[in-house]
């Protein structure tokens, strides 16, 4: 079914959850453990993860096959970059195929140690390849990645928030941010946007911290920001408990920027799972339930 109809449907906030798919088939028996354990979540939809340059493709689409057995709602991200237009149409007809009704459409990052002459891309934007699905495949569900903090390769704010307004009007149903830490930096894309005249849902993604080390990872790789406070609070409990320390730390602030979220009017909440289960299902215990709000 299409996404933005279910959110539109939906008649109370609700979670979402994004997966990577393993990097070795042998361990898809205990990734699958830990979908089943994020069932009981109820998610509305889960998405699936598209490796730089497409470089996952086979099993992104083997694993959104089988989560589609296992009835859940199934969302793949397609990337574009050095990609030409008859590749991505294939790939459009393998999820036909498949029965995959939904992709959230990126630009993409190269593949490491490769660039990309975007001069003679097929594909430059994200807006390009949503014009191109929308093309394609009129019924295809879209979703388009959104930055509370702007895109580190924009020049400006401005910029990057009519970045986003060009890929929605391209034919995007509705937004996944990308992972933020100060929620004022959602609310602010959000207003922002609706100045802009555009109402489609905007999800906020979350991501539980783990540790100092991945999220200096993420951070490195994504080109998002952690406020100093919070970097703070985590050396702290770093130095206090350690790793362990980190996490409960991380968990307890997720649970804040939840609430915090869901306060202002957040349609749902866009979970980066990091394949791990038990901490989601600490964070959405302890945020509470959905029922409960």
């Amino acid at each position: 079914m299409n996404i933005a109809r279910q959110i539109a449907a939906a008649e109370k906030p609700f979670y979402s959850l994004e997966f990577f798919p393993p990097k070795d088939e042998k361990d898809w028996p205990a990734f699958f453990v830990t979908v089943e354990k994020l069932r009981s979540i109820r998610p509305l939809f889960v998405s699936v993860t598209y490796g730089a340059g497409g470089s996952t493709q086979d099993a992104t689409l083997a694993l959104a096959g089988k989560l589609r057995e296992m009835r859940l709602e199934t969302m793949v991200h397609l990337t574009c970059v050095g990609a030409d237009k008859a590749k991505i149409a294939s790939c459009l007809r393998e999820l036909r195929a498949a029965g995959v009704k939904n992709v959230l459409a990126l630009r993409g990052d190269p593949p490491q140690g490769r660039s990309v002459d975007w001069d003679k891309a097929a594909f430059r934007y994200a807006a390009d390849l949503v014009r191109f699905v929308r093309d394609q495949d009129p019924r295809m569900g879209l979703a388009v990645a959104g930055y509370p903090a702007a895109h580190p390769e924009s020049a400006t704010f401005s910029a990057d928030r009519e970045h986003t307004c060009e890929k929605i009007r391209a034919g995007a149903d509705f937004v996944i941010t990308q992972l933020f830490f100060d929620v004022r930096e959602y609310e602010d894309f959000v207003r922002d946007l609706r100045t802009k005249g555009i109402t489609v849902p905007v999800i906020p993604g979350v991501l539980p911290i783990q540790s100092l080390e991945s999220i200096r990872r993420i951070l490195s790789l994504c080109g998002a920001n952690i406020p100093g406070k919070l970097y703070l609070e985590l050396e702290a409990a770093n130095e206090r408990g350690g790793a362990e320390a980190v996490k409960e730390a991380g968990i307890a602030f997720a649970v804040r920027q939840i609430r915090r979220l869901l306060e202002f009017g957040a349609p749902g909440i866009h979970l980066y799972t990091l394949n791990r289960a038990s901490t989601c299902l600490r964070i959405v215990e302890e945020a509470g339930t959905m029922e409960q709000r």
